[in-house]
C-alpha cells in the first residue's frame, strides 16, 4: 500500500515560512498565509493533514471570491423570498455600511477580528444602534450563505447579540383614549383609527383595503393585500406571510363607523380604496403621521403614541377576552400556515367571541356589559393603558434604513 505523500514546509527569501500540502484530489496547494517560524508552519500543516484524513478538509481557494461579488450573488438568490422593502434595505446597508469595509476582501480572508473592528467603528460613528445591528445581520446572513455554498468552512460573525435591535416600549391605549383619538383626528379618519384599534390590522393592510374586502353586513374584514412604500414608490402586494391572509371580525360600532366612512370618503366601485388619501390615491404614512396622527395624539393627551401601538392595543383587548393563544395569533396574523389550517375550525368560533367581548367598548354607559366566555386554554392578558416592554413582531416590518 502506497504511503500518502506528506506536506512540506520551506523558508522563503523574505525569511517567512510557507507550508504546502496535497488535497484529496492530489493537487499541491499552498497555505493561504505564510508563517513567522518553521514550527508555526509545521503545526498548521499537521492540523491540515488531520482535516484531510478525517474528510473535514475545506479548499481555501473557494473563498477567494471578493465579498462584494459574493454578496450580490447571495442577494440575488434571496430576493424572490423577500419583500421589496427588505430588498431595498439590504441594498442600502450593503452599499453604505458593509461593502466599503469588506467589498474587495476575499470572503475567505474576513476574520472574526476584522468583523469586531468593523462593528466597533460603526458603533463609534453617528449610526443608531439598531442600524448597526441591521448591518451586522446582513453581513452575518451573507457569510452564513457562504458557508452553505461551501466557500468558507465557518463564519467569522460569532458575536452573540450583535444583531439584536432594541425597540421602544409599546404603549397600549385604553378604549377611552381610542375614542378621544378618533374624535381628535376628525371625521375623515375616525373609522381608520377605530378599525386599527379593534381589528389589529397593520398600517399597510389598512391602506390596501378595498370595498370588496369588507363585509359590513357580516361585520368582517378580509386581509388580501397590503400597501408598501419603497423609495417613495407605492405598490400593492399580498401579505408578507400566509398567516397574514385572514378574515377578522369587528364589533358592530366599528362596522357602523366604517359604513359611514365608506359612504362619504371611500373610492367608488368594488376595487375602490376604503381609506384613500384626501388628495386622491393611496395614503402615504409619512403624510398621515405629520398631518393627522401627531396633532391628534397631542390633542387627545397621548403624545408619543405610535400608530402601530393601536395594533398592540387590539391584541391586548382581544387577549383580555380570555381567548386561546391560537385564536389570538390567527386574528393578529401571527400563526404559521400549518397552525392556521390545523385550528381553523376552532379559530372561527373564538374570533366571534372576541368580537362579542369588544362590543362592550362601544356601548353607552347605561348598557350592561356583554359577558365573555372562558376557554380551556389559559388567557393571554396585559394591563390596558400601561406601557410594556416589547420586541419586534416576527412578521412586522422592522427593517428600515
Amino acid at each position: 500500500m502506497a504511503r500518502r505523500r506528506a506536506g512540506t514546509v520551506r523558508k522563503l527569501p523574505s525569511g517567512r515560512w510557507q507550508a504546502r500540502y496535497w488535497n484529496p484530489a492530489g493537487d499541491r496547494i499552498n497555505a493561504p498565509d505564510t508563517f513567522a517560524t518553521k514550527g508555526d508552519a509545521q503545526r498548521w500543516l499537521a492540523a491540515t493533514e488531520t482535516d484531510v484524513g478525517r474528510g473535514d478538509w475545506h479548499d481555501p481557494r473557494l473563498g477567494d471570491v471578493p465579498y462584494a461579488q459574493w454578496a450580490q450573488r447571495w442577494l440575488t438568490i434571496k430576493e424572490p423570498h423577500l419583500a421589496d422593502s427588505t430588498i431595498d434595505l439590504y441594498r442600502y446597508l450593503l452599499r453604505r455600511h458593509v461593502a466599503p469595509r469588506f467589498g474587495t476582501t476575499a470572503v475567505g480572508r474576513i476574520t472574526a477580528v476584522d468583523v469586531q473592528a468593523w462593528l466597533a467603528d460603526l458603533h463609534a460613528s453617528s449610526l443608531s444602534p439598531n442600524t448597526v445591528a441591521k448591518a451586522y445581520r446582513l453581513l452575518k446572513g451573507s457569510l452564513d450563505g457562504a458557508v452553505e455554498a461551501g466557500l468558507i468552512a465557518r463564519t467569522p460573525c460569532t458575536l452573540k447579540g450583535a444583531g439584536t435591535e432594541r425597540h421602544d416600549e409599546m404603549r397600549i391605549a385604553t378604549p377611552e383614549q381610542i375614542t378621544d383619538l378618533a374624535t381628535a383626528a376628525g371625521p375623515h379618519w375616525e373609522a381608520l383609527i377605530l378599525t386599527a384599534a379593534y381589528s389589529g390590522l397593520r398600517w399597510g393592510e389598512l391602506a390596501g383595503l378595498r370595498r370588496c374586502d369588507i363585509d359590513l353586513d357580516a361585520a368582517t374584514i378580509t386581509v388580501a393585500r397590503k400597501l408598501s412604500e419603497v423609495n417613495g414608490t407605492l405598490t400593492f402586494g399580498p401579505p408578507k406571510t400566509a398567516a397574514g391572509k385572514r378574515t377578522v371580525g369587528i364589533p358592530s360600532f366599528v362596522a357602523r363607523a366604517l359604513q359611514a366612512h365608506v359612504d362619504l370618503y371611500a373610492d367608488p366601485g368594488p376595487e375602490g380604496l376604503v381609506f384613500p388619501s384626501p388628495d386622491g390615491g393611496p395614503m402615504r404614512r409619512s403624510n398621515f403621521r405629520r398631518r393627522v396622527w401627531v396633532p391628534a395624539t397631542t390633542e387627545a393627551g397621548v403624545a408619543g403614541l405610535r400608530f402601530h401601538d393601536l395594533r398592540h392595543t387590539a391584541a391586548t383587548l382581544a387577549a383580555a377576552s380570555g381567548t386561546s393563544v391560537k385564536a389570538l395569533m390567527a386574528r393578529i396574523g401571527h400563526a404559521s400556515t400549518s397552525a392556521a389550517l390545523r385550528y381553523q375550525h376552532v379559530i372561527d368560533g373564538q374570533d366571534a367571541e372576541i368580537v362579542d367581548y369588544l362590543e362592550r367598548f362601544g356601548q353607552e354607559p347605561d348598557e350592561p356589559p356583554v359577558p365573555s366566555r372562558a376557554h380551556d386554554d389559559p388567557p393571554v392578558t396585559a394591563p390596558i393603558g400601561h406601557v410594556v416592554g416589547t420586541t419586534p413582531e416576527p412578521d412586522d416590518e422592522v427593517w428600515a434604513p
